[in-house]
C-alpha cells in the first residue's frame, strides 16, 4: 500500500483552499507538474548558462555606466544608459529584430576571434549628432542613411565607447576593439552564419528627451575560448584584485608622472675661499672647472642623468643632449 506523503507547499494549499472553497489533492499535484515543465528547443540549444549570462548583465551594467559618464560630460546634458537585458537567440533573429536603416558598427576585438556588433538606433544616433553640431538633442529628422560628416562623427563615438567596452572587459580578458566598417543595413551584417547562437546586451539610452535601444551582438564563437571566465565568481574576484592592485598602482603612477623635479644644466664649478667670497665685486671673473669643448651635465635633483651641449631654439636658450649616464655613473655631490 502506498501513502502520498503531502509536501509543506500543498499543506499550506490546502489550508488556504479549505478557507476560500473546497479543492482536491488531485488538482495541486498537477499544478505542481506543469510548473516543473520547461520548454526546450533541441534544434536551438543554450549555449550560455544562467551563471554567464547573469555576469555578462553585471559586466555590462558597468559598461553602461561608463557610457553614460562619458556621454553627460561629452554632451552636456541629461543622459541615461541602463542593461535592459540579456538574451541568446540566433543571429538571423538578431538581424531581423532590426530596424532598417540602422547604425552598425562592426568591430573586431583581438586577441579573440571574430567580430561583434555595436548597434544604435537612429533615434539615438540622430540625438547624439544634433547635440554634437550644436543642437538641444530634440531633433525631429526623418529616419535616413548617414552622410559622410554625420558618419565620421558617429564613428568616433562608436571609437570612445568601445573604450569603456574594453574597461568593462578587463576584469575578464584583455581585448581592443578595433571599429573596421560601419553599415546601415542589417542584411548586410553577417559576422556569423544565420543559425548560430549569438547573445544580445540591450541598452535603454535616453539623450535629453530621446528614448531608445542600444544592442550589443557578440557571437558564441568569439567567447568560447573564455567561457570559462564567464562566472560571477571569477569577475567579482578579479574586480576585487584590480581594485587592490591594479587600481592603486595607476594611481601611482598617474601622481608620479605628475610629479615636477628639477632640472638643472651645470655649466661648470669653481672653489674659492670665504675671504675670496667675500671680496668679489662688480667685473670680476671666476674660472670655472669645464673647458668650452665640454659637455654639460645635466641634473636632476643632485645626480647627473644626461650630457648636454648649450645653444639656442628661436629666441631661447636650450642645450642639447649628447649622452645618457648609464646605471651606476650618476655623479653626486658626495662623489665629488
Amino acid at each position: 500500500m502506498s501513502v502520498d506523503v503531502l509536501t509543506q507547499e500543498q499543506i499550506d494549499a490546502l489550508l488556504k483552499a479549505a478557507n476560500e472553497g473546497e479543492t482536491s489533492l488531485e488538482e495541486l499535484k498537477q499544478e505542481e507538474t506543469a510548473k516543473k515543465i520547461k520548454v526546450y528547443d533541441f534544434k536551438r540549444p543554450d549555449k550560455f548558462s544562467k551563471d554567464q549570462i547573469r555576469t555578462l548583465y553585471m559586466l555590462h551594467e558597468s559598461f553602461a555606466r561608463m557610457l553614460n559618464t562619458y556621454m553627460s560630460s561629452h554632451l552636456r546634458t541629461l543622459v541615461n544608459v541602463d542593461v535592459v537585458s540579456v538574451e541568446q537567440l540566433t543571429y538571423q533573429e538578431f538581424v531581423q529584430s532590426l530596424a532598417n536603416p540602422s547604425v552598425i558598427s562592426i568591430l573586431a576585438v583581438p586577441p579573440l576571434k571574430g567580430n561583434i556588433i555595436f548597434e544604435i538606433s537612429s533615434e539615438i544616433a540622430f540625438a547624439y549628432l544634433d547635440r554634437v553640431f550644436g543642437g538641444d538633442g530634440t531633433t525631429s529628422i526623418k529616419t535616413r542613411v548617414l552622410t559622410e560628416i554625420e558618419d565620421a562623427v558617429m564613428r568616433r563615438f562608436v571609437n570612445s565607447a568601445m573604450d569603456r567596452f574594453k574597461e568593462a572587459w578587463s576584469n575578464i580578458t584583455p581585448m581592443t576593439p578595433t571599429l573596421e566598417a560601419t553599415e546601415s543595413n542589417p542584411q548586410f551584417t553577417q559576422i556569423v552564419p544565420p543559425n548560430d547562437m549569438v547573445v544580445i546586451i540591450t541598452l535603454h539610452a535616453k539623450v535629453g528627451e530621446v528614448e531608445s535601444m542600444m544592442n550589443i551582438c557578440i557571437p558564441y564563437l568569439v567567447l568560447e575560448p573564455i567561457m570559462s571566465k564567464l562566472t560571477t565568481t571569477f569577475w567579482a574576484a578579479a574586480s576585487v584584485a584590480k581594485d587592490e592592485h591594479g587600481g592603486q598602482a595607476e594611481i601611482i603612477r598617474r601622481k608620479l608622472n605628475k610629479t615636477k623635479v628639477p632640472f638643472v644644466v651645470e655649466v661648470g664649478r669653481v672653489q674659492i675661499t670665504i675671504r675670496e667670497f667675500l671680496t668679489l665685486g662688480f667685473g670680476d671673473v671666476l674660472q670655472l672647472n669645464t673647458k668650452v669643448k665640454d659637455d654639460f651635465p645635466c641634473m636632476i635633483g643632485t645626480n647627473a642623468k644626461f650630457y648636454c651641449r648649450p645653444g639656442t631654439f628661436g629666441k631661447k636658450l636650450a642645450v642639447q643632449i649628447t649622452q645618457v649616464v648609464q646605471k651606476g655613473e650618476d655623479a653626486t655631490d658626495d662623489d665629488e
